[in-house]
């Protein structure tokens, strides 16, 4: 345990929590949605952490006009797109190693489930990436906390099965969550579930009709949930 002095007071510092977030491209209708996935980052630095973003190099399922709406007939790619939320700083999920880190963390957007799982076309029958599953795996046996956001938790579910989570009120998600064996709890903006058992926290961002405001809170809150865990402070 380290000590700092400063005026003439001795500070307790904690070891810095790393977090691997896995971003899934860059914009909400085919990649990563950027307000959860920025605020989230911004969030672990503000309470004192650390973070490596990752994603798997893989082409996006499509590319989505975000001015239009309209699919575009162009490919790219998920770790190239991810770079511009990273601003560079990022690796591919094949080099994720669950020893190196304390938490793993995914933002939502439509990427979640298109290009990170099939949640977005097959619902309770979708496929999640295999590096996805394989981190997801190694952090719940290493008992890491994993955090989810927006649809997220939806493939969380798909690998773990008998987990709480919440996708928010939607009852067509809540069927789906139950469908894959896990277990829905409704939530409003800024509402973190907490399953102790298996240590997976998610919150419902822009799976609720939300503005950037909310998505802070819920980002904010999950953060601080997974900190707390960490630092044995969970009541």
């Amino acid at each position: 345990m380290a000590y700092l002095c400063h005026k003439d007071h001795l500070k307790k510092i904690e070891r810095m929590k790393k977090f691997a977030v896995v971003l899934a491209g860059c914009g909400v209708y085919d990649g990563a949605e950027i307000h959860e996935a920025t605020l989230a980052l911004l969030a672990i630095k503000e309470m004192g952490g650390d973070y490596q973003c990752f994603a798997p190099d893989i082409l996006q399922h499509h590319v989505i006009n975000h001015l239009t709406g309209k699919e575009m007939p162009e490919k790219r790619n998920v770790l190239v797109e991810s770079a511009r939320i990273a601003r560079g700083n990022i690796k591919p999920l094949s080099e994720f190693k669950e020893k190196d880190f304390d938490a793993l963390l995914f933002p939502g957007g439509f990427g979640a489930a298109k290009n990170l799982s099939s949640v977005a076309f097959d619902g309770a029958n979708a496929k999640v990436n295999h590096e996805v599953e394989v981190a997801i795996k190694a952090m719940h046996k290493a008992k890491k906390p994993i955090g989810a956001m927006c649809i997220a938790p939806s493939f969380v579910t798909k690998v773990l099965g008998d987990v709480n989570v919440t996708l928010g009120t939607d009852e067509k998600d809540i069927q789906m969550i139950e469908a894959m064996g896990g277990t829905h709890v409704e939530t409003e903006h800024g509402d973190v579930v907490y399953d102790a058992e298996h240590l997976i926290f998610t919150t419902p961002c822009y799976m609720l009709d939300a503005q950037i405001t909310d998505i802070w809170d819920g980002a904010y809150n999950l953060i601080d949930a997974m900190m707390k865990e960490l630092n044995d402070e969970v009541e």
